[in-house]
């Protein structure tokens, strides 16, 4: 099988070629062209899109603790140096 055949979508991922769905994946993504689907759905445009994908603060907090425990440990080096 051609690279072009086993990566239709440029993938990166090769899709062995017994894998069950084969055929629907070489298929590609579905195609809407001013059908229902596309009236109730429409396109988002790309910052839209990219302010959902946009990083967030899980953990939040996670940050300034980990920046407090680095503080005591650099206090806690300095500390040791003068000693030495």
């Amino acid at each position: 099988m051609k690279d072009e055949e086993m990566f239709p979508l440029g993938g990166q991922v090769e899709i062995p070629p017994d894998y069950k769905y084969l055929d629907v994946y070489l298929m590609g993504p579905p195609e809407h062209h001013n059908d229902a689907f596309l009236a109730r759905h429409p396109r988002m445009d790309l910052l839209r899109r990219a302010k959902i994908f946009a990083p967030f603060d899980a953990l939040k907090g996670y940050s300034e603790a980990i920046a407090a425990v680095q503080e005591l440990y650099e206090e806690q080096s300095a500390a040791e140096e003068e000693w030495a």
